[in-house]
């Protein structure tokens, strides 16, 4: 496959945004400035300052032509859908207001919410005095507790993708969706599926001591964290945005991205880490408990599978991009051989 810009993330132009808002309210809006977010592969993501003093973002989904791995399903419909089941039941987390959700059958999904104030975590760190952001990752965790408070009908995801009544059953089929993904896509994973299929199979009943389906974000990774500084200067969180990846499991799941290429349980001070144990309370995760340590490697394998998995699907297949294929085969090797050489009991 040739390298190139990502097909899900659509090309547009200012009339396309102009367009999308103007379907969005009535009356339509006059759009006074308006620019393209950096961020992800997935969406195209615009901003927009509005005649009548609004901020919004506009995000549209990739055309319905263009194939995506099988949980991406409806994954604009799925983001409207957890940004409201989050300002219904946990509204102290910074989550966008959704101001309108459209569908359309040819051209596919968009939604318009609020922008919220503050910048990513990787804008602020890459400015000239970066500030310190312990602050922010505390905020995280504590706004993670209070989405795990959340409780879904099922385990994993909603609208027709991979779920089921238990969470073993759950996060197997979630993993069988990556490897037919990884199948169709010609991805060359560093083991069989076979061998993903019998590791998973060994930690059934581990995954079953996981009985209420919580609420999980899943992606907070420092892109999706945004952040300003509070009157005192501080650096604090403003906002938690992209949850169109949103499932329902174990909280331990969470614990992985904002973490990303580390180890919790080698962290167990990490601000995050303590701001979540705050707001959950010190029982909540106990880093010391093998069983707690085995589930977050089967995590960490799981995130690097998607990470892996999706690469052709953004066009991220040139020689610029070895090194992270590179990076994540070697990191799913790590997972998996600390999966096969331990047993954790239920």
């Amino acid at each position: 496959m040739a390298n190139g810009a990502s097909p899900t993330r659509r090309a547009l132009t200012v009339d396309d945004v102009e367009r999308y808002l103007a379907a969005s309210f009535d009356p339509p809006p006059r759009v006074v400035d308006c620019a393209p977010l950096d961020g992800g592969w997935f969406a195209a993501v615009w901003s927009a300052e509005l005649a009548d003093g609004r901020s919004v973002v506009l995000k549209v989904g990739p055309p319905p032509q263009v194939p995506v791995l099988r949980y991406e399903r409806g994954m604009i419909a799925a983001e409207a859908r957890y940004l409201r089941l989050v300002a219904a039941h946990a509204p102290q987390v910074p989550v966008p207001v959704v101001l309108h959700h459209g569908v359309d059958p040819y051209a596919g999904d968009w939604l318009v919410t609020v922008r919220l104030p503050g910048r990513n975590l990787p804008a602020l760190a890459e400015s000239a005095d970066p500030p310190e952001d312990s602050a922010v990752r505390h905020d995280l965790g504590v706004a993670y507790a209070a989405l795990h408070r959340i409780t879904g009908g099922r385990f994993g995801y909603d609208g027709g993708r991979a779920g089921a009544a238990t969470w073993a059953a759950a996060f197997t089929a979630m993993v069988e969706e990556l490897l037919a993904d990884a199948a169709d896509w010609s991805v060359r994973l560093p083991a069989s599926p076979d061998r993903f299929r019998s590791l998973l199979a060994r930690q059934a009943g581990l995954l079953d001591t996981v009985r209420r389906p919580a609420l999980l974000h899943w992606d907070g990774w420092d892109g999706n964290v945004l952040a300003a500084s509070d009157p005192d200067g501080v650096l604090r969180m403003t906002g938690l945005v992209d949850g169109e990846r949103y499932l329902f499991g174990d909280p331990l799941m969470d614990l992985v991205a904002p973490l990303l290429f580390r180890r919790a349980e080698q962290e167990p001070e990490h601000p995050f880490l303590r701001g979540y144990r705050a707001a959950a309370g010190e029982t909540a995760v106990d880093l010391d408990d093998d069983r707690v340590r085995h589930r977050l490697a089967l995590y960490r394998m799981h995130l690097y599978l998607v990470m892996l998995v999706e690469m052709p699907s953004r066009h991220l297949t040139g020689p610029e991009h070895q090194g992270q294929v590179e990076l994540l085969t070697g990191l799913l090797n790590e997972q998996l051989a600390a999966l096969s050489s331990t047993e954790t009991t239920p």
